[in-house]
């Protein structure tokens, strides 16, 4: 069996604060997008160039603003490079973003507009 990850879905209130989000704080860039003819969605796929992996971000347009993510024990994990994890914890700390830290395991959390938790941790 050739099964591979290739997204992961997060639903989003807005999507271009989002996008900016992702940019920023990941160096994603969307690699495409797909909007309904009558406008009820549109899904952008953003991703690293190097990767073929990628975040599926969903608008749905007859959606409330704010998505309910129960207790968010749930997460995706980004690796850097060991010489620029503190490079990278700096911008996240100028964003304004980090939700959680594990100094002891080396580790952090960032939580994307919509509650979203995100791991950045070191490659070993």
């Amino acid at each position: 069996m050739d099964l591979r990850i290739i997204h992961h879905n997060h639903n989003v209130a807005n999507l271009e604060t989002s996008i900016a989000f992702y940019e920023k704080a990941l160096g994603l860039h969307e690699k495409r997008r797909k909007t309904a003819q009558d406008g009820s969605y549109i899904i952008v796929y953003m991703g690293a160039r190097e990767d073929n992996f990628e975040i599926e971000l969903t608008w749905l347009r007859d959606h409330p603003d704010h998505y309910d993510l129960g207790e968010c024990e749930f997460h995706l994990a980004f690796g850097t490079d060991p010489e620029e994890f503190d490079a990278v914890h700096r911008l996240h700390q100028e964003m304004g973003c980090i939700c959680f830290e594990n100094p002891k395991m080396g580790i952090y959390f960032i939580e994307d507009p919509d509650g979203y938790w995100l791991e950045i941790v070191p490659h070993k």
